[in-house]
């Protein structure tokens, strides 16, 4: 496992499910929580640990939005934002559609051009000089309601930045049905964003259905309560409908008890297409390295099957076609070196 550890760490990346600022390093995390005294968010790195170690998946939104209460103002956005991308390109990841949740910057106070202009701002810097290419997902704080929908939609539509490609729906599942959110979701897709909601993280698969007929999902994200349903797994891997697994992510939160549990095999054997991808990943001690070992272990995937989850990520991406390509002929030419 160590040369396939080796081989992961080199390895040219696309992440498709991560967190803006769920990837908040410890080191920034606690430089934030010091400009901030008034949070309970620990300023010691290591007591940030402690504090990201989760009762359940309750228990986590509940640390998480009070990360997201550190973020307030748009130098926050721009330092956070930049910062995630130097973490990606020290794992060679070259491109991730980063998910972010506007609504809860722009209630605090921050002005939403304000904070387009910092995401974008960041975005740029970091293609220039780190390489990482960044896009974004806007997504709807489920717990919030309907009114973070309208925001966050018209947040996208109204307000869209250069690097926007899609829209999402995260928070918790128990209690905030999917097609409650169909009119927001609609409206994003007219306007030409991808769809790309989670589903079946802690509920079963009906939510994952709601999402595919309710919400047109392109993606899910998580999804794993699908193996649940042969009809269901039938239905994603005929139309190839992806999801975006997070191994360490699902344990953490407890919608898994543990990774020897977890249903990534069922669901490859099924003929699903699966990417890897990390989620929130200091929060969940994790980084995209280390969910292909874990995802390389539960596959029993050799170097050339772990290239090919990394080219599933590229294939199903929102990147354009030369970028696809390009990243594609990357990882090729990776494997081939290390394989001659």
């Amino acid at each position: 496992m160590s040369d396939l550890t080796a081989f992961i760490a080199g390895l040219p990346k696309a992440e498709l499910h991560v967190h803006h600022v769920g990837s908040a390093s410890p080191r920034i995390v606690a430089e934030l929580a010091a400009r901030h005294p008034d949070s309970p968010v620990p300023k010691d790195p290591q007591e940030l640990a402690e504090f990201f170690s989760f009762r359940d998946f309750a228990h986590f939104i509940e640390v998480y939005i009070a990360v997201v209460e550190l973020i307030r103002d748009a130098e926050d956005v721009r330092l956070l934002t930049y910062e995630v991308a130097r973490d990606m390109a020290r794992q060679n990841i070259r491109y991730a559609e980063l998910t972010v949740t506007p609504h809860s910057s722009v209630k605090r106070g921050i002005p939403d051009v304000a904070f387009m202009e910092a995401i974008e701002d960041a975005r740029i810097a970091a293609e220039r000089d780190l390489g990482v290419v960044l896009r974004w997902c806007f997504d709807i704080p489920g717990e919030l309601g309907l009114p973070a929908a309208e925001e966050t939609a018209r947040l996208a539509c109204d307000l869209r930045p250069e690097g926007l490609v899609s829209f999402g729906l995260g928070g918790p599942e128990i209690g905030w049905p999917r097609p409650q959110f169909k009119p927001y979701f609609d409206r994003a897709i007219a306007a030409g964003l991808h769809s790309v909601p989670h589903a079946g993280e802690t509920t079963g698969p009906e939510t994952v259905w709601d999402a595919l007929r309710e919400l047109r999902a392109e993606r899910i994200g998580h999804g794993i309560s699908a193996v649940g349903d042969p009809e269901l797994l039938a239905h994603l891997a005929e139309h190839r409908i992806p999801l975006e697994v997070c191994p360490t992510s699902n344990v953490a939160t407890r919608a898994v008890p543990s990774l020897a549990e977890h249903p990534i095999r069922r669901m490859v054997e099924a003929g699903v297409l699966v990417t890897v991808n990390s989620d929130d990943p200091p929060m969940f001690s994790t980084d995209l390295n280390t969910e292909y070992a874990v995802a390389a272990r539960l596959l029993d995937l050799d170097a050339a099957g772990v290239a090919a989850l990394a080219k599933n990520a590229v294939a199903v991406s929102f990147l354009d076609a030369p970028g696809k390509a390009r990243l594609a002929a990357e990882i090729d030419a990776y494997l081939a070196a290390w394989q001659g």
